[in-house]
């Protein structure tokens, strides 16, 4: 009997959030608790699923904050490695007219590139139904070690394997680096969620039902999901792609989250009714994650305030 559900690695940081101008007319921001895996994390925690985090932060006031948030959420965190040297990595985010977001990074180095493989606790990967990874713990050759790592080590374990490449363009010294990780990421996985621009950026495709044929050719994955903003999102059964429309909000707060919660719920859904999902399931799935990830772009952050998956 596994004692986790789903185990993830990678970057847990703070998102520093636009707040309102000061009244000396100074941006101010909000330090929200973030990371895409943690995001995940604590979505799937929300459900009733047992969950634990492999990762490093800094041993400073925010990596001390990150830890307690994710203790006070349910997330185990015996995987956690603390840096004396290198500091907690800080993501300030900018809106854009758009209501896309622009990010500066404060991570030259941060303190979640620094984990080593010997560092990742191979128990908790050992013990667990899914791993999730993503490559923003490829951006560092020590990092990007540990994940390939321990995503052979979970293969080879027989456990499910679950990549959302989470592209941040500003992170890479190279965009061909970028690729090559992606690429080995969809090599190495069996659920795959992957956004429009990503694909775009994989595929040079536009078109998004090329597109996704062309991630599906690219990509060992069993289950492959495309997200496509309020447009909504695509999955397929056999040759057959089904596209599920979006939930249109009457306003956007912050789409901080929204790919990650999306990512839960197919892994919540997964686990519920296995990977081998008919056209029915398909849909269902992907009806449920676009409704729930509506639902956290009604709200500022991520991690402390994913929805309940209904």
């Amino acid at each position: 009997m596994t004692k986790y559900d789903v185990v993830a690695l990678g970057e847990i940081l703070v998102d520093m959030a636009p707040g309102e101008i000061s009244a000396q007319g100074n941006s101010t921001f909000e330090a929200c608790p973030g990371g895409a895996p943690c995001n995940v994390l604590s979505l799937l925690t929300k459900a009733n699923h047992k969950t634990a985090f492999i990762g490093k932060v800094g041993d400073d006031m925010f990596g001390n904050m990150l830890i307690n948030t994710i203790k006070e959420l349910g997330i185990g965190t015996e995987g956690v490695v603390y840096d004396k040297e290198v500091r907690t990595t800080l993501a300030f985010v900018q809106k854009l007219p758009n209501g896309d977001r622009d990010f500066s990074f404060y991570r030259n180095p941060g303190a979640d590139m620094m984990l080593n493989e010997k560092e990742v606790n191979y128990d908790l990967i050992k013990n667990t139904r899914i791993f999730h990874f993503g490559t923003l713990s490829m951006t560092s050759e020590c990092a990007k070690e540990a994940t390939q790592k321990a995503v052979k080590f979970a293969k080879d374990n027989g456990i499910l394997v679950s990549f959302d490449p989470n592209l941040r363009e500003p992170l890479w010294d190279d965009l061909e680096e970028a690729k090559k990780a992606i690429l080995w990421g969809m090599e190495n996985c069996d659920i795959l969620k992957i956004s429009d621009n990503e694909v775009e950026f994989m595929t040079g495709l536009s078109d998004m039902t090329e597109g996704y044929k062309k991630i599906k050719e690219m990509s060992s994955a069993k289950q492959v999901f495309v997200t496509l903003g309020g447009d909504g999102s695509m999955g397929s059964c056999g040759d057959e792609i089904i596209k599920v429309p979006g939930i249109k909000m009457e306003s956007v707060v912050d789409t901080t989250g929204a790919g990650d919660t999306f990512m839960g719920c197919a892994l919540h859904y997964i686990l519920q009714n296995g990977i081998d999902l008919d056209k029915e399931n398909i849909q269902s799935l992907l009806k449920l994650a676009n409704s729930t990830a509506a639902k956290i772009t009604q709200v500022k952050g991520a991690l402390k305030v994913m929805p309940i998956i209904e």
